[in-house]
């Protein structure tokens, strides 16, 4: 690993999501959506292979921001890093990633797939380009949606919540499907930006390919 950073502070985000800030390595940059591989500094765990993870924060900012969903039953990387405390180390590597901010589209994500989104959605409200962007987000509950209030005041009612399990006011209650994304969509001449667990990018990008994007419009890690 390339970089060795400190983390400053750690909060919840949603009941099993944190948000983690931490030091920003000296010549360290990236490109919003661009992820990182992480490696906990502690002898348990620097054999670790390294997890993917995304900078949720801004390319400009002094500090990095991570935004970590714990999966306990793996009992693994994010489990421990859940339990970390400010002061204790983690190890970097260099940027990588195919996710990158291409021009106005669609965001299609599920579950922690948001987090590549978060760094471009906030980049695009400094270039005062949000309201050309819709997104379509797709979580179990309302309660694991992660920056559901920073969401819904950027895109309004482009910011379109699907609840898969259990629904409420606000939120729109099934799956993001073929059906729902030919009701949903009607431009197809713009940018698709997907992200979630490898069959969900697989499904979507079948779907919206058969709806008229083009191959090249379509944004997804490779």
């Amino acid at each position: 690993m390339k970089y060795r950073t400190a983390i400053l502070l750690t909060e919840f985000v949603t009941h099993d999501v944190k948000r983690f800030i931490v030091k920003k390595p000296e010549h360290f940059s990236f490109t919003s959506g661009q992820g990182v591989e992480l490696v906990i500094d502690q002898k348990k765990w620097r054999e670790e292979k390294g997890r993917p993870f995304t900078p949720t924060s801004l390319v400009s900012d002094r500090v990095l921001e991570f935004t970590i969903k714990k999966y306990p039953e793996h009992k693994a990387v994010t489990d421990r890093l859940h339990r970390m405390k400010a002061g204790e180390n983690l190890l970097m590597s260099d940027p990588f990633g195919s996710i990158s901010y291409k021009g106005p589209g669609v965001f299609i994500a599920a579950g922690a797939g948001i987090t590549p989104f978060l760094s471009i959605f906030r980049q695009l409200v400094i270039e005062q380009t949000i309201a050309e962007q819709t997104l379509i987000f797709s979580n179990k509950t309302p309660a694991d949606v992660i920056c559901e209030k920073e969401l819904r005041y950027y895109l309004g009612s482009r910011c379109h919540l699907i609840c898969t399990r259990e629904s409420g006011p606000g939120y729109e209650e099934g799956h993001i499907d073929r059906r729902y994304l030919e009701k949903t969509l009607t431009d197809t001449e713009q940018y698709a930006y997907v992200c979630g667990p490898d069959k969900f990018v697989e499904d979507i990008n079948i779907i919206v390919k058969d709806m008229g994007f083009s191959s090249e419009s379509l944004v997804y890690e490779q």
